[in-house]
């Protein structure tokens, strides 16, 4: 005679997971603005409540955050990707590693968002008071082109969810 036993396990994804994978974005933002100056403390809280407030409402496709020059993220650019693990596991490394040392001459801070498909799923009312309920108000823009090329090196995740974290490295 055999017998078998299965386990099933729900995990839901509460504020306290998406302000504990927001902090590690923070974390990073903190790490690159002891390196090069930016973004500010105030910034820094104000993206920390736009990916909390983003992943807790399940709408952020990818968020980027770094340098452009001449139009082109270039290196110590970060770029988030969420993910619902859908019931697998993924790492949950320490926020940090921020390549330091590069030349950002001539750049400024940038920011780039992208929302997922459930954005896509509320009407232009929803998405219009979601929006302005966010403590960073974005205008339109297209995506911004590359100096290099993405490479994935971290990941942070809570709750059933992940954020793949890359960065970009030079073509040289």
């Amino acid at each position: 005679m055999t017998s078998s036993i299965t386990v099933t396990e729900t995990t839901s994804f509460t504020l306290t997971h998406a302000k504990y994978l927001a902090a590690k974005v923070a974390t990073d933002l903190k790490r690159m603005q002891r390196l090069y100056g930016s973004p500010s403390d105030a910034r820094i809280a104000q993206f920390e409540g736009e990916v909390t407030a983003l992943l807790k409402a399940g709408y952020l496709g990818t968020v980027t955050y770094g340098f452009r020059r001449d139009g082109k993220l270039i290196p110590p650019t970060l770029r988030y990707s969420a993910k619902d693990l859908a019931g697998t596991s993924a790492a949950d490394d320490d926020p940090g590693r921020v390549p330091y040392g590069l030349n950002i001459q001539g750049a400024s801070f940038y920011s780039f968002l992208t929302y997922n498909s459930a954005w896509d799923g509320l009407s232009l009312a929803q998405q219009t008071a979601f929006e302005g309920a966010l403590p960073v108000q974005r205008g339109t823009s297209t995506t911004p082109g590359v100096d290099g090329y993405f490479t994935d090196d971290r990941s942070y995740s809570a709750g059933g969810q992940a954020l793949n974290r890359s960065i970009i490295r030079s073509q040289g």
